[in-house]
């Protein structure tokens, strides 16, 4: 297990709220004060998977709603069931920090279908291509303010398809750091530690000259991911009036395992 963690675990508080410190290791590309939207959306999926767990069911579909900028410093996780159901439920997961004026608010928040599991072995299908393997990818030396601090910074990776080439960017990445201090990463944890890059790899714009920050995510699991590599084929459509789109598949070294869509905000620098 890695000694550097993405978040610190704080005290609870009484009603099951958990409490963390955030690590510089969470920095956003766009700001030095915010966290990346990578880490608190395997943050909440960690609150999603802990709520009333249940052995028989799995996350199927996770949409995470970035409220607004997540400080880097201490924040609150709070997580309930909002539709119980045997085969269907529907889990709700916040985070809470301490806005500029000082009050607390919901930063961000992600809600998850969580279904009854059952054996369909013999029927498995996958609808979109398997990536190339991770031995294909390249190294490639990647400099400035967008790669060389923070969250970024934190993963390895392998290019299939660089930034802005034709058709959609395609990537192996792994996080180094676990997502909390003292715990291993699940699998759909981990997927999420990686999976909000996806609109960075599929830009089309280049970073110095135009920001680009997408305010949700949702993401479909029809599989759950295995092993440590994450990989992402996505590409970002981009309209005449600053806004985008990213659509792009996910995947594990044994082939696609999902698909991820964020809304984009674009603007000139």
């Amino acid at each position: 297990m890695s000694d550097q963690a993405y978040y610190i675990p704080l005290e609870s508080g009484a009603d099951g709220t958990e409490r963390f410190a955030a690590t510089e290791l969470t920095m956003s590309t766009w700001g030095d004060t915010m966290q990346h939207g990578a880490p608190p959306s395997a943050l909440l999926v960690r609150a999603l998977e802990r709520c009333a767990p249940r052995e028989d069911a799995r996350l199927t579909r996770v949409v995470v709603e970035i409220l607004g900028p997540v400080p880097i410093s201490e924040i609150e996780v709070r997580s309930w069931v909002e539709r119980p159901g045997k085969r269907v439920e529907l889990v709700v997961a916040e985070l809470w920090a301490t806005g500029p004026d000082g009050t607390a608010r919901a930063a961000a928040r992600a809600t998850g279908w969580r279904m009854q599991v059952a054996d369909t072995s013999t029927v498995t299908h996958a609808g979109d291509p398997a990536l190339e393997p991770v031995s294909a990818g390249r190294e490639v030396a990647m400099e400035g303010r967008f790669w060389d601090t923070g969250f970024v910074a934190t993963l390895d990776w392998k290019w299939l398809a660089e930034i802005g080439c034709e058709g959609p960017g395609q990537v192996w990445a792994r996080p180094n750091p676990v997502l909390v201090e003292g715990e291993s990463l699940s699998p759909i944890q981990r997927l999420f530690t990686v999976a909000d890059v996806a609109n960075g790899v599929g830009a089309k714009l280049h970073f110095d000259e135009w920001t680009y920050l997408n305010t949700d995510l949702t993401v479909h699991l029809f599989r759950v991911p295995e092993g440590e590599w994450v990989g992402i084929s996505a590409e970002t459509s981009y309209g005449p009036d600053g806004v985008g789109m990213c659509a792009g598949v996910l995947h594990d070294e044994s082939g696609p395992v999902g698909r991820i869509n964020q809304t984009v905000q674009v603007r000139a620098q």
